[in-house]
């Protein structure tokens, strides 16, 4: 006979401890510990704000909506992700440096692999529209030291706010892209544009909640930079322009102080805007 004393029935109270106790002994203990937290602070979150079935069901709807807007060229997945502020929490707890090293931030969705390969100060602007700028700097260890071969992978959008995949009919291919090698001297130039400040993708669902929210779909003005040597932990990062008025309220959380870089006019009569940020890399964990 069952003793109906002993059996875990799922209560308001203890909704938490119903589901979880339905786990099997034999799984993989991180799933068992991540699913564990999921469902504690799930519930949690429920009891807390006395969620309402129409509520949850705006919810299921709304996540449904962003599944069905995810294709090979667009993830609404992870455009929510970014606007909630947990890709850049998930990146941090991920990558913890010590002081003085270059902070990641949001690889975002519009790197492109297998970029041109360019020699040293030219241009990755194919389309020659826009400000040109010439970016420079180093990429060093943490004790000054220039690292070679270091690949530096850049990537920016263009001067109307689109990146090249979301205009492959009007932009050539490979626009404002490529990838440049590090020399003995841990030097690296290039010349692209400088970067102008756009829009989130936010015709979907994720656009639906930033209005509601009362907020922009702006991302402050950048430059992407992947940062990639033998024995040092790769640096998916941008840097920001100095004087963009969306630096405080990225749409994406991805604005760091460290990565604030100035972005000074040429001597006078040079119309070419520059750039310069030293790259810090740090020794891989073994």
């Amino acid at each position: 006979m069952i003793d109906r004393d002993s059996i875990n029935y799922f209560t308001e109270d203890g909704s938490e401890g119903a589901v979880n106790a339905r786990m099997g002994e034999d799984i993989n203990p991180r799933l068992a510990e991540v699913m564990a937290s999921l469902v504690k602070h799930l519930h949690a979150f429920a009891k807390d704000i006395d969620l309402k079935q129409t509520e949850w069901d705006y919810a299921i709807d709304f996540l449904t909506r962003t599944g069905h807007m995810c294709d090979e060229n667009r993830q609404e997945f992870i455009l929510l992700s970014d606007t909630l502020g947990f890709s850049m929490l998930v990146d941090a707890i991920n990558h913890r440096r010590p002081s003085g090293a270059t902070e990641n931030t949001v690889l975002g969705p519009f790197h492109v692999a297998d970029a041109p390969r360019y020699a040293m100060g030219q241009n990755i602007s194919l389309d020659g529209v826009g400000e040109s700028c010439f970016f420079s700097g180093r990429v060093i260890d943490q004790n000054g030291n220039p690292i070679e071969g270091a690949t530096i992978d850049v990537w920016s959008d263009n001067a109307n706010g689109y990146y090249d995949v979301q205009q492959p009919d009007i932009q050539p291919r490979f626009n404002n892209r490529g990838i440049f090698t590090t020399g003995p001297d841990g030097h690296y130039s290039f010349r692209g544009i400088r970067p102008v400040s756009y829009p989130i993708p936010h015709d979907g669902p994720v656009g639906e909640m930033l209005t509601a929210l009362g907020r922009h779909p702006n991302r402050p003005a950048h430059m992407h930079f992947m940062v990639t040597a033998p024995g040092y932990e790769k640096i998916i990062t941008h840097t920001f322009v100095d004087d963009d008025e969306w630096l405080t309220s990225d749409a994406v959380f991805g604005v760091k102080a460290s990565l604030i870089a100035a972005v000074e006019q040429g001597k006078e009569g040079d119309t070419v805007w520059k750039s310069s940020f030293d790259f810090v890399m740090t020794d891989a964990v073994a």
